[in-house]
């Protein structure tokens, strides 16, 4: 499954060069995560209620192009990589113009948060990645 959010660069978002902050474009992404996980069904609610959760482990971001006061963006998010306890989430955040602005790669595991030990991937995430290519 692919997710789409909008989210748009205005003034306190952005540097005295008029280009976003980097700490932005991490919290623009952590919006669309929570979009992409809602839709799947693992929202941290539910997660919560089973005793479940994921642990961010990895983060791997390419800051290709800059993203200015007043662009329009659009964060895709895509799963890329299934293991047995881990996997991979891929975003990509896009201009008003389709300019790539940066890639996010993402790297997460499953645990069960009462005895805090790794558990194989849930359907719920599992099953997004069928049909998904990187």
């Amino acid at each position: 499954m692919q997710t789409i959010i909008e989210a748009e660069v205005d003034e306190d978002k952005i540097d005295h060069l008029g280009h976003m902050n980097y700490l932005e474009y991490i919290i623009f992404s952590e919006k669309g995560m929570s979009d992409w996980f809602q839709k799947a069904g693992a929202s941290h609610l539910n997660l919560a209620q089973r005793q479940m959760g994921m642990v961010f482990v990895k983060l791997d971001v390419s800051y290709l192009n800059e993203a200015r006061l007043g662009d329009l963006l659009k964060i895709k998010t895509i799963p890329v990589h299934l293991g047995t306890k881990s996997f991979v989430i891929k975003q990509t955040i896009y201009n008003q113009h389709d300019l790539l602005i940066t890639e996010f790669k993402k790297t997460f595991v499953m645990f069960n948060t009462e005895t805090r030990k790794s558990i194989p991937v849930i359907d719920e995430i599992s099953v997004q990645f069928r049909d998904s290519q990187e």
